[in-house]
């Protein structure tokens, strides 16, 4: 497993030979200026909710590497009017085993808005089980207990939890 950090809460891993993003958020961030958003590879793109700094680069890495779009069903909706053609919706509590493991997705405590506006659905979290490692992504979320049944649901190798303020 190979983890890459792009900055805020941008993550991607290498699991079983598929490169899952996290929340892409890079060419609006003065601190990834650094980073080619056109050079990123994602087999799988994973988004916690609508904020602009979670989602603002998933349409144009999605079609540049026909990436399967995964979040809840409003973003997905969301996804699909701006042209994204693969997707998969999910719901809090719900699980799906995809080519390189299992993923769940989990609660979490934010507000969720897309840039147009619009209702973004209930924010989420991912747990993603493989044979090598199993791992949680917070996304945005407020300090809960849920976080801590979690741990007790399933064993994680790590966790990546975006930590800010505001």
């Amino acid at each position: 497993m190979k983890i890459t950090y792009y900055g805020h809460s941008c993550f991607s891993v290498l699991v079983n030979g598929k490169n899952l993003l996290f929340d892409p958020f890079i060419t609006p961030n003065k601190l990834a200026s650094h980073i080619d958003v056109d050079q990123i590879k994602a087999d799988y793109i994973f988004v916690s909710h609508g904020h602009k700094d979670h989602i603002v680069d998933t349409v144009r890495i999605a079609a540049n590497n026909g990436s399967v779009v995964v979040s809840n069903w409003e973003i997905i909706n969301w996804a699909i009017n701006q042209g994204v053609t693969n997707t998969h919706p999910m719901n809090i509590g719900g699980h799906w085993f995809f080519d390189f493991g299992k993923v769940k997705c989990v609660n979490a405590v934010h507000s969720s808005s897309l840039p147009d506006g619009t209702y973004g659905g209930n924010p989420m979290g991912f747990l993603v089980e493989s044979g090598e490692q199993s791992f949680y992504y917070s996304g945005d979320t407020a300090l809960t207990y849920d976080m801590k049944l979690i741990g007790e649901f399933k064993k994680m190798d790590f966790a990546l939890l975006p930590i800010g303020n505001n």
